[in-house]
């Protein structure tokens, strides 16, 4: 499937098919195991993508060995509990709400930090929408290195936080689960709205 659309510049016609158009999202896996090194890759190209005043606030558990599956299958939905156990890595999204230290570091053409000190509304607002930000440029690299991806929610937040972040700011958002793709599971591809329907050009 491709739009017919190559803009000068544009990368190559696969490569967006890749990412886009000949992308799903699998509920089922082969039985094919995903090396760190591909997660390390994946991570190190979404770290680039931007965020507010590069706050970057996204957090990362990869959950790989039975022990920590162990772990996250008591949050999981009963239609989500199976193809996560059958996932070869499951990310857990999250985001840090002390993301502002940071900043000094990270933003260091003014005192960013300032602008969060005691707006605790304004921390979980950045935080979310940059940390969801950051965790789709994450699934589209990791489908650019060749992996497939499952995100969902369908989780009980609260256990996922006290199992795997007690005693920090970090909140969880949502899960991606990670491997081969059975395309012998895939659902019928569901449609998508027309641009009209979508957006307006003022």
């Amino acid at each position: 499937m491709t739009t017919g659309i190559q803009a000068a510049g544009s990368i190559a016609p696969e490569a967006l098919e890749q990412l886009f158009t000949r992308a799903r999202t699998h509920n089922g896996w082969l039985d094919k195991e995903v090396p760190d090194s591909l997660l390390e890759r994946a991570l190190a190209y979404a770290k680039w993508g931007p965020t507010s005043a590069n706050c970057s606030p996204m957090r990362v558990v990869f959950v790989r060995s039975a022990e920590a599956k162990a772990r996250l299958a008591p949050a999981l939905s009963d239609a989500n509990r199976p193809k996560t156990m059958a996932a070869p890595a499951t990310a857990i999204i999250a985001y840090d709400l002390d993301f502002p230290d940071s900043l000094p570091r990270l933003y260091p053409a003014t005192d960013a930090r300032a602008w969060f000190v005691g707006n605790e509304i304004l921390i979980e607002e950045t935080a979310f929408r940059n940390g969801s930000l950051q965790g789709a440029y994450l699934l589209l690299a990791l489908r650019a290195v060749g992996l497939d991806c499952g995100p969902m929610s369908g989780f009980d937040r609260a256990k996922v936080d006290a199992e795997f972040f007690q005693g920090t700011r970090i909140k969880s958002n949502f899960l991606i689960n990670i491997g081969y793709g059975d395309p012998a599971k895939l659902y019928p591809r569901g449609p998508r709205l027309d641009f009209e329907e979508i957006a307006s050009i003022l």
